[in-house]
């Protein structure tokens, strides 16, 4: 039974730094000290996706459901949860490329203002 709550409290805080990954710079903009925290896992989410890199959340998450005598899921956390809500089919590397591509867009975005306000706030 705790491994089992163990592995729903670790879909939800993959779930969590999943939309971290993907949003947190928005919250760059108003907690600026964020930035040391996001910007790395923004980095990480780009590799997962770009490198077709295993996620160990996923793979934590999988034995923790075998130790509850669940079956787990062979395929990772985005593969399993999220795309058969928005497409039944399976995730493709060139699909992989494209998500990889759109965190890569909107924190970019995000960070070219960061930047940019930096740059007005220095100079006089």
């Amino acid at each position: 039974m705790l491994y089992r709550i163990a592995a729903d409290g670790l879909v939800l805080f993959h779930l969590s730094f999943i939309l971290f990954v993907v949003f947190g710079g928005l919250l760059v903009l108003k907690w600026r000290c964020l930035v040391w925290w996001h910007l790395p896992a923004a980095l990480w989410g780009m590799a997962v996706e770009f490198f077709h890199l295993p996620c160990p959340l996923t793979d934590w998450e999988n034995r923790l459901r075998h130790a509850a005598g669940q079956s787990g899921y062979g395929a990772g956390f985005i593969e399993h949860y999220v795309w058969p809500v928005i497409y039944p089919a399976g995730l493709t590397p060139g699909i992989q490329l494209g998500l990889g591509s759109v965190v890569l867009l909107i924190n970019g975005l995000v960070y070219l203002r960061l930047f940019r306000q930096w740059q007005l706030r220095r100079t006089p």
